[in-house]
């Protein structure tokens, strides 16, 4: 036990390390960024398209800092405008397919997965599901009364107190991953070395089979599907070292987990805005599960095509 206390104890130091070096400047950069006319020029940019997912032009501010910075920006911003329970829910499941695209990029393409399919993935989802649920849905006209959170938060003046509170973020940011990853590598290490972990693979086998994975990728799901990308990256690097996890089921595995992670703390966060949450839950793992099997099978054909092809030429 102790051994196994160790070694998942630098582990985990090492791969807070290794995503501690992504989050703190993208977080610092986007942090200052706020202070810098670049993201209302952003939002003026985007508030005129609104209205294709039935949306009014201020709603470009919650989407612009829920992707620029996490879904708790876009959230606070949501709090401080009168929008409808449609409008809000329209919202809501466009920043839980797309947010905080910098840092969740920049971790993706560290586990070896391309950005374009990230993005292509995360803003197309959102993109789609926005016009869909705006044709789709003819109720939820009534002003949305939101529960007890607060949104306000300290204006600050002056480069210095700005590049102080910058620093902070960053520095939380770190802390943050840190006080989830190096527990979660302690246990993921404790589980591997009593065979645990092959146990979970095997009972997790029939999903990963379904969504055209290997066994071996069911924990970087698991940790993906409960803590969220970041965090569920710290496993997937540690998968594809120690448990040759393929580059096929690392991006299946990301367009999974892009479309639907840290499902427990992404939904509950959404209910102090008045809307029904389990719709929100259901929408995310439907449409995770059927775009990483189409996806799965589109990869599947086309990689049986050159083999046709060359057992053609060789007969």
């Amino acid at each position: 036990m102790l051994h196994s206390f160790k070694e998942g104890l630098k582990v985990g130091l090492k791969t807070t390390w290794t995503l501690g070096k992504i989050i703190f400047p993208v977080t610092l950069i986007v942090a200052l960024l706020q202070h810098t006319p670049i993201l209302p020029w952003v939002i003026d940019l985007i508030a005129p398209l609104m209205s294709i997912f039935g949306l009014s032009g201020d709603a470009a501010i919650p989407l612009v800092l829920g992707n620029f910075l996490n879904v708790y920006a876009g959230i606070g911003a949501i709090l401080t405008l009168e929008l409808t329970v449609k409008e809000v829910f329209i919202l809501a499941v466009m920043l839980s397919f797309s947010h905080n695209l910098l840092i969740e990029s920049s971790v993706a393409i560290k586990v070896g997965v391309k950005l374009w399919i990230v993005l292509a993935v995360r803003i197309g989802l959102a993109v789609i599901s926005g016009i869909i649920i705006n044709l789709v849905w003819r109720g939820g006209s009534e002003v949305a009364q939101y529960g007890l959170v607060g949104a306000s938060e300290e204006v600050l003046t002056g480069w210095v107190p700005i590049l102080v509170n910058a620093v902070e973020k960053a520095a939380l940011g770190i802390f943050q991953l840190a006080v989830i990853v190096i527990p979660l590598m302690v246990v993921v290490q404790i589980l591997k070395d009593r065979k645990w972990l092959a146990v979970f693979s095997k009972w997790m086998a029939p999903l990963t089979r379904k969504l055209g994975m290997r066994e071996n990728t069911s924990t970087t799901l698991a940790a993906g599907l409960l803590f969220g990308l970041a965090f569920g990256a710290g496993v997937m690097i540690q998968a594809v070292k120690e448990d040759g996890v393929s580059k096929k089921d690392v991006t299946l595995a990301f367009i999974f987990l892009v479309a639907c992670h840290a499902v427990v703390e992404d939904t509950l966060i959404f209910i102090p805005l008045g809307i029904p949450v389990l719709p929100l839950l259901i929408i995310r793992v439907v449409v995770a599960v059927i775009l990483t099997m189409v996806v799965a099978f589109i990869w599947k054909k086309l990689d049986a095509s050159p083999r046709k092809e060359a057992t053609y030429v060789s007969n």
